[in-house]
């Protein structure tokens, strides 16, 4: 009976723990792309309360304690809310990872899922105290963002154990396997580019499409574009970066949407034939079209807020559908 109400309650909350990781992937972008990410100078509080401070009594504290942080209470609030549904999604994985191993004989993933899960979101949280610690540096900022995703990603795949329908009969060609397989790994080196290029500030590093300053290929600064261990808006030997390194970033990340367009079109194109999959390929060719649309518009119109978070909530949606793809083919535990 016991096993039962874990299988059930553990059930319950992958769904409920998933449609909450992608809003904190939301909210995540959200306050990074409105300049929010340091609207706490400390961690896990702010400005020394788990709350942000309001009274001019507390306010005056907070700069008298953090002389060198300027308090913007807006800017505040939009990081102490992410930060607190991060915790809360914290805890329901704490929950998972529980109730996982009390109902293993039951549950459709192995224990050890929800355990790498619960790893991974400790080692999430750790980022999130660095990235705030070591002023927004690039390496960490990025890190933080693949942490989120692949959070997500984990929490779907848990969820559609559960609640979707799975073969390896909907998907019988072992070739489309393989490269269905391959998808995950593609759009993970394309959220890490589109990381990399949001925590450098690179995005309007060029603005005209498909061009690049006039030129398919610009001038390109590869080794000090992708230096990983340095500081925010600094090169590998301390002077500021130079605008070569930024255009290089974001063009990497142009020619990466390239490859995934052609990549996950021609394999959407081959999916359709399997009735199973069908809608999923169907929402999959829709976001990936939506996604490439938002990129360019980010570009031309010079990265509006609700441009630049829908980009990213796309590649959270991407993400989901070839996640739910590559669950439906692989058979559930007898």
């Amino acid at each position: 009976m016991r096993t039962d109400r874990s299988a059930i309650l553990f059930r319950q909350l992958t769904l409920i723990a998933s449609i909450l990781a992608l809003c904190v992937v939301g909210l995540g972008a959200y306050v990074r792309l409105s300049d929010a990410g340091l609207g706490c100078p400390d961690w896990p509080g702010c400005f020394g309360s788990m709350t942000v401070p309001q009274s001019e009594a507390a306010i005056l504290q907070a700069q008298t304690a953090y002389p060198d942080a300027t308090l913007e209470v807006h800017k505040a609030w939009k990081e102490m809310l992410h930060r607190y549904l991060a915790g809360t999604l914290g805890i329901l994985i704490l929950g998972l990872f529980i109730l996982g191993w009390q109902a293993r004989k039951v549950i459709r993933v192995s224990p050890w899922v929800p355990t790498m899960l619960l790893l991974l979101v400790s080692f999430q949280a750790a980022l999130g105290m660095w990235t705030v610690t070591m002023l927004l540096k690039p390496a960490i900022v990025t890190a933080h963002l693949l942490g989120g995703m692949s959070t997500l990603a984990l929490l779907v795949w848990i969820a559609h154990r559960h609640w979707g329908v799975a073969s390896q009969r909907f998907l019988p060609s072992p070739s489309l396997r393989f490269w269905l397989r391959g998808a995950i790994l593609l759009l993970f080196a394309q959220i890490f580019l589109g990381g990399w290029t949001s925590s450098n500030y690179a995005a309007l590093a060029c603005t005209d499409f498909p061009t690049c300053h006039g030129a398919l290929i610009p001038q390109l600064d590869v080794h000090s574009a992708f230096h990983m261990v340095r500081e925010l808006g600094q090169g590998r030997d301390g002077a500021a970066l130079q605008l070569s390194a930024l255009v290089t970033i974001q063009w990497v990340h142009r020619v990466g949407a390239l490859i995934v367009l052609v990549y996950l079109g021609f394999l959407a194109w081959r999916l359709l034939k399997y009735p199973q999959l069908k809608p999923f390929v169907h929402a999959l060719m829709l976001l990936l079209v939506l996604q490439i649309g938002i990129g360019i518009g980010n570009l031309v119109l010079h990265l509006p807020l609700v441009l630049a978070v829908a980009h990213n909530l796309g590649a959270a949606l991407l993400l989901i559908t070839i996640v739910i793809l590559n669950s439906k083919i692989t058979e559930l535990p007898k």
